[in-house]
C-alpha cells in the first residue's frame, strides 16, 4: 500500500497545484485591488504595498485551500476512474475505503492548516492590516504646508518653514494654556511620529519660552515631544484569546467564528460527498467530475453563508453531521458496495 499512497500523493499533489496557483493568484489581484484603492485616500509607497498584502496572505490562502482542495479531489478521483485505474486498483484486493482513506488523512492536515489560519493567524493579519490602515490615515489627516500661518496639532498653532516627507525644519510652536499664560517653542527641525498610537512632533535642538504676566522663562532644549491628544488615532490590538473571547458578546465575531470553523471542516466534510460521485466505473457510468464539484463547492459555501449571517452553535452542529452522514450514506450506496 506503500506504492498506491505514494502514486495518489503524486497525483493529488500535482492536481492540486494546477488548481491551487490559477485561484490562488486571482484572489490575490482581488485583494491587491482592494489595497491599490487606499492610494486614492492615502499615500502609499510600494513597501507598504507589498507589506499590507503580506499582512492579507492568511485570508487569501484561507478562502483559497477548500476551493482548490474539492476541486483538486475531484479531479484526481474522476481521472483515476475514467482511466481504469481505480478499477484495476480494486481488481489487485485494494477497495475504494482504503483509497479514501488516504485523502481523509490529506483532509485531516488540510483542515488543521485551515483552523490554524483562522483562529491565530488572520485575526493578527486583519488587526495589524488595520492599525496600518489608522496610522496611515491619521498622518494624512495631518498635513502642514510649509509657510502657512494657523495651521494646528492638537491646541498647538504650528509653522512650518520647510517640509519633506515626515520631516520639517524651522519650527515655531504656539499656545495658550490659560488667559495671560502663552507658551512659544521654536526647533530647528521636527520629525512626525507614532508612540501607543498617539501622533507626536519630536523636536530637536530648539528654544522654549513661558509667557505670563509676571515673567518670561526661556529654556534651551535637545529634544522636546508635542502629542496631538485631541484625536484617538491608536487601533487596540487584542491577543488570539481576547479577540475570540469577545465572541461571547459580540454576535458578529461569533458568526465570523462558526463561519471559519466551517470552512475549516470542509476539506473532510467534502471526501465522501466528492468520492461518491467520482468513484465510477466508466464502461457504466458517465464521468460528472465538474458538475460534482460545481455543486458541492456551491452547497458547502451557502451553508457557510447561513452561518456568518445568521449563524448558531447547534446550527453549526446540526449542518456538519447532516453532510457527514449523508456522505457516508452516499459512499456507501454508490461505491463501497461496487468497489
Amino acid at each position: 500500500m506503500v506504492n498506491v499512497k505514494r502514486y495518489l500523493s503524486s497525483n493529488f499533489t500535482k492536481s492540486f497545484l494546477t488548481i491551487f496557483l490559477p485561484i490562488y493568484f486571482i484572489v490575490s489581484l482581488v485583494f491587491l485591488i482592494q489595497i491599490s484603492s487606499l492610494t486614492a485616500k492615502i499615500n502609499l509607497t510600494f513597501y507598504e504595498l507589498l507589506k499590507l498584502y503580506a499582512l492579507s496572505l492568511p485570508e487569501i490562502v484561507f478562502y483559497t485551500l477548500p476551493i482548490s482542495f474539492i476541486a483538486a479531489l475531484s479531479n484526481v478521483l474522476g481521472r483515476l476512474s475514467q482511466d481504469n485505474e481505480l478499477i484495476a486498483l480494486h481488481a489487485l484486493g485494494i477497495q475504494a475505503k482504503s483509497i479514501l482513506k488516504f485523502f481523509f488523512l490529506l483532509a485531516f492536515l488540510f483542515s488543521l492548516l485551515l483552523l490554524a489560519i483562522s483562529f491565530i493567524t488572520m485575526p493578527m493579519g486583519i488587526q495589524s492590516y488595520n492599525a496600518f490602515k489608522t496610522e496611515k490615515r491619521a498622518e494624512a489627516s495631518f498635513n502642514l504646508i510649509p509657510g502657512k500661518i494657523g495651521q494646528k496639532f492638537g491646541d498647538f498653532y504650528i509653522y512650518v518653514k520647510e517640509k519633506n516627507n515626515h520631516s520639517f525644519h524651522n519650527l515655531v510652536i504656539y499656545n495658550q494654556t490659560s488667559e495671560g499664560d502663552e507658551q512659544f517653542f521654536s526647533s530647528q527641525k521636527g520629525e512626525l511620529l507614532h508612540e501607543e498610537g498617539t501622533m507626536l512632533l519630536k523636536l530637536s535642538d530648539g528654544y522654549g519660552y513661558t509667557y505670563t504676566q509676571e515673567k518670561l522663562q526661556e529654556a534651551q532644549y535637545k529634544e522636546l515631544k508635542v502629542y496631538d491628544k485631541n484625536r484617538d488615532h491608536g487601533f487596540e490590538l487584542y491577543t488570539i484569546i481576547s479577540y475570540w473571547g469577545q465572541a461571547l458578546i459580540d454576535p458578529k465575531r461569533m458568526h465570523k467564528a462558526l463561519f471559519n470553523l466551517f470552512i475549516s471542516l470542509i476539506p473532510l466534510l467534502s471526501v465522501n460527498l466528492i468520492a461518491a460521485f467520482t468513484i465510477i466505473n466508466p464502461r457504466y457510468q458517465k464521468n460528472h467530475t465538474m458538475l460534482t464539484t460545481f455543486v458541492v463547492i456551491l452547497m458547502l459555501y451557502l451553508i457557510a453563508s447561513v452561518l456568518q449571517k445568521n449563524g448558531t452553535l447547534s446550527l453549526l452542529l446540526v449542518a456538519s453531521t447532516v453532510l457527514w452522514a449523508t456522505g457516508c450514506w452516499l459512499f456507501k450506496k454508490r461505491v463501497s458496495r461496487y468497489f
